[in-house]
């Protein structure tokens, strides 16, 4: 039997959840990562060695490895905020970094990583080039990098990108649209909206890729809003601002969590970004053309409210295997 061809689309920590769960199942999987992160560590080694950003591509690579905790540790870890200029710099940024510069691309860095951390699948940057995330406001005013669209207080209409380097319209990697467009089933996030989701899908190629695809598209709504990117939005507020960014309904399945999220278990301090539950509005996701499965995929852990990575894989599993079997009923 031909394995099932999945792609998971995002960024940050939300789709590492996913990808680590999914790579334990008999499917062959992909992730495309977002590139367009320019603070932190990623910020500072993608200006100093004009590399596509290496922290989401880390964190991709450890949940997707089989590697021991130890590796793995060894891999995260991040070097003190006394250490000069290693200051803040995770070990993995470093490696990938160094790997690129020997190879001359992340691209071809990141193939060679899979390979040498035994990666169940396939790991492919959304774009080889670093991007720049501009998030342009409902009052028309625009910020530019992904790292100060928090900071200034306003609705987002919608997000573009260019090169960083060129400001030119950027083009997806070598074998992403191919990726896409022979899929079984897309995943979309888990991730934050306009800063991890959305980067990948307004790079043209994506974007077209996406409203060919035959594939059942798949979005995983977010827990919780988001400071300066979700404040206020609903499921159905999530769904509609990917479907206007693409400018049709390409999703077809959205995964809503339905289990409260206890308020005295948030750690306000450590995850200051994260507001409150994202409120349900199932009229809104009808509207929009979705089916819709609400369900407990909730995981609370250190202090913090995440996916539970199994329970969201197990959805995605079961309307794989609808599909699979719909497809077979139609051809008999």
């Amino acid at each position: 039997m031909r394995k099932a061809k999945i792609v998971v689309i995002g960024g940050g920590t939300g789709i590492p959840v996913i990808l680590d769960s999914l790579r334990k199942e008999e499917v062959d999987l992909t992730a495309i990562v977002t590139v367009a992160d320019d603070g932190g560590s990623s910020g500072k080694l993608r200006s100093a060695v004009d590399i596509a950003p290496p922290g989401d591509l880390r964190n991709v690579l450890i949940a997707m490895s089989d590697m021991p905790k130890f590796y793995e540790k060894m891999f995260q870890y991040r070097f003190s905020d006394t250490d000069e200029a290693l200051a803040g710099h995770p070990l993995g940024n470093l490696i990938i970094a160094g790997v690129s510069e020997m190879t001359g691309s992340t691209y071809r860095a990141i193939q060679m990583l899979t390979q040498f951390f035994h990666v169940a699948g396939k790991i492919y940057p959304a774009s080889e080039k670093a991007l720049t995330l501009h998030a342009v406001f409902q009052d028309g005013h625009e910020v530019v990098g992904e790292s100060h669209i928090a900071g200034y207080s306003g609705l987002i209409d919608y997000v573009y990108v260019d090169e960083t380097s060129t400001g030119k319209t950027p083009e997806a990697s070598r074998k992403v649209v191919q990726s896409i467009l022979e899929a079984d089933t897309i995943v979309l996030g888990p991730g934050s909206l306009f800063t991890s989701i959305l980067p990948n899908l307004v790079i043209p190629e994506i974007g077209e890729a996406l409203r060919k695809t035959q594939a059942q598209v798949i979005y995983v709504c977010n827990i919780m809003t988001q400071r300066g990117e979700t404040e206020h939005f609903t499921d159905a507020d999530h769904v509609r601002v990917l479907h206007r960014h693409l400018g049709m309904n390409f999703i077809d399945t959205v995964l809503v969590n339905s289990e409260p999220v206890p308020k005295e278990y948030m750690n306000s301090n450590k995850f200051d970004e994260y507001l409150v539950q994202v409120k349900h509005d199932f009229q809104g996701l009808e509207r929009e053309g979705v089916r819709i499965i609400s369900s407990n995929f909730l995981k609370l852990r250190n202090g913090g409210a995440f996916h539970d990575g199994d329970a969201v894989t197990e959805e995605i599993m079961k309307i794989n295997e609808y599909r699979n079997e719909a497809g077979q009923h139609s051809n008999t």
